[in-house]
């Protein structure tokens, strides 16, 4: 039985769900927002785990749709703690009453598109229905997390923990024997804290990964006072750079330089800290001479931080150098030179099981008494596939993408009317600073519907035609790229049986951008209004 009756319905009270709900209130259209938390946050909502806090500079990871808001909130830190983004998710939902038009603790299970009325029916974990004319997912790239096929996973006795599933109260490991799977950003991040409490830490490692230190601190009041003051024409260039983040990117290629002047831009980039670590040439992620210098550069580091040699060494990481996204740390490498942290190597000789009393590898069961998984995600198409998505002819969403996602401008799918995922697969997402990102994505999704209220229509479809060709174009792009070659989440290879295929847009922000202004100028190019 149909509950009720909606312009649009959206999936998701992240940053994403919680500006597409205010465009679209603001538009006058009635709209109903289903999260499964038990509050807005999305990302920072569930990522909990000690140590949490943003890679990209606070005062740009905000929204700026309102100037007012821009100029009110305070950041305290130059990478905000995830306790005070979580702060400043639910100031954005009060100040703009956002919560009354917010299902809470609703699992969207199904939603289908209706050939005969050209609606969606949307189908929540209890059975409730609705129906919209629009169904718009903002379920983000990073939500949907990796539980490990490891054997005896559930046979655990002592307290397991997933970094993005963590609890809502603290968690004290104060004497514990702790065990940590995976060595990625998370764990980089969770465990400097987790081995203040511990009585022994042991991270077990498939893969080293470089990391930056952060150098975070209080924000600098002169620093927050300038950009306040000049937010629009900051805002402005940032949208004309690559990642959408503002620097002080170099205009040279490395591969021209000499290795001395390399050497000291590196040396300065590392002690300013930060993702922009890179940013120095332009060729740093497609001529393997420039990134080979730069990797260097960083081993190089991790072997004079890391006091015992053959520990540096297995932290080293030999791939090239921002294939994966660059981990920004507080202190993770320093954590190894303290007498209760170790590190064992799971490539060579993997874990076999996890037993009642800890984990079991090369014969030898390690007892412990917590296990946290810092597993990653199934990244980009993971949270699409937990919901049963139909298009027209009741066409599965997940069979569309069975060989990896197609969309167009990474937001609308052919054979799936009036939906949109905002910064979904194939969009710029996380090679950009994501809130700018999120406004550019949802602000051309709700354009897009006013011009079909406005011709007086009622459906909106990418074509075939276009899907081909922004399939075709994001391979493109990202084929000269180093990482293109790499194994890691950008291509799914972190979840096995996962198609490989380059889910990122990789030409940047700008080139996307100029993209998305060139369909609207076109008349909506690309899809078929009717």
């Amino acid at each position: 039985m149909v509950q009720d009756e909606y312009d649009a319905v959206v999936v998701g009270a992240g940053f994403a769900g919680m500006y597409l709900l205010h465009r679209l209130r603001q538009m006058g259209l009635r709209a109903k927002a289903f999260e499964t938390g038990s509050d807005v946050g999305g990302t920072w909502y569930w990522n909990r785990y000690p140590g949490a806090r943003v890679d990209v500079e606070s005062m740009q990871y905000s929204y700026q749709f309102d100037e007012e808001l821009q100029q009110d909130w305070e950041w305290s830190e130059r990478y905000s703690p995830q306790p005070e983004i979580l702060r400043y998710a639910r100031h954005v939902a009060d100040r703009f009453d956002l919560r009354r038009d917010i299902q809470f603790e609703t699992r969207v299970t199904a939603a289908r598109f209706q050939d005969d009325s050209k609606d969606w029916l949307i189908t929540t974990e209890d059975g409730t229905q609705v129906r919209a004319r629009y169904f718009l997912t903002a379920v983000g790239c990073l939500s949907s997390f990796n539980k490990p096929a490891i054997p005896g996973i559930d046979d655990f006795k002592g307290n397991s923990y997933f970094t993005a599933q963590w609890p809502h109260e603290p968690v004290d490991f104060t004497g514990q024997r702790v065990a940590m799977i995976g060595t990625g950003s998370t764990a980089m991040q969770s465990s400097p804290e987790i081995a203040k409490q511990a009585k022994s830490l042991t991270l077990f490692q498939r893969t080293p990964n470089y990391s930056i230190p952060s150098h975070n601190g209080p924000q600098d009041p002169e620093y927050v006072a300038y950009v306040k003051a000049n937010y629009p024409e900051l805002r402005a260039r940032a949208k004309q750079i690559y990642g959408g983040v503002l620097d002080d990117w170099g205009e040279t290629e490395g591969k021209h330089t000499p290795k001395d002047v390399m050497e000291k831009e590196l040396e300065r980039r590392w002690r300013r800290g930060g993702l922009t670590f890179l940013g120095g040439y332009t060729d740093s992620m497609y001529d393997k001479d420039t990134n080979e210098f730069a990797a260097e550069f960083v081993r190089r580091k991790i072997r004079e931080i890391v006091k015992d040699p053959e520990t540096a060494e297995l932290l080293c990481p030999t791939n090239e150098i921002g294939v994966k996204r660059i981990c920004v740390d507080t202190g993770y490498f320093q954590i190894f030179n303290r007498p209760n942290v170790s590190i064992m190597e799971v490539r060579n000789t993997p874990i076999e099981r996890i037993s009642e009393k800890g984990i079991v590898r090369g014969g030898v069961e390690h007892e412990f008494d917590s296990i946290v998984y810092a597993t990653g995600f199934d990244a980009f198409t993971g949270s699409y596939n937990r919901i049963d998505i139909r298009g027209r002819g009741g066409v599965r969403l997940k069979d569309h993408w069975e060989a990896g996602p197609r969309n167009f401008l990474g937001m609308a799918v052919a054979g799936f009317p009036n939906m949109f995922t905002v910064t979904g697969p194939l969009s710029p997402s996380v090679f950009t600073n994501m809130l700018p990102t999120i406004e550019q994505s949802v602000e051309w999704i709700t354009d897009a519907i006013e011009y079909v209220r406005e011709q007086d229509k009622s459906v909106i479809e990418a074509t075939e035609t276009a899907e081909d060709y922004w399939v075709r174009h994001c391979d493109e792009v990202a084929r000269p790229s180093l990482r293109y070659h790499a194994d890691c989440w950008y291509l799914g290879s972190n979840i096995p049986g996962k198609p490989r295929v380059f889910m990122p847009y990789n030409a940047g922000l700008p080139a996307y951008i100029e993209k998305c202004e060139q369909v609207v100028a076109n008349d909506y190019e690309g899809f078929a209004v009717a």
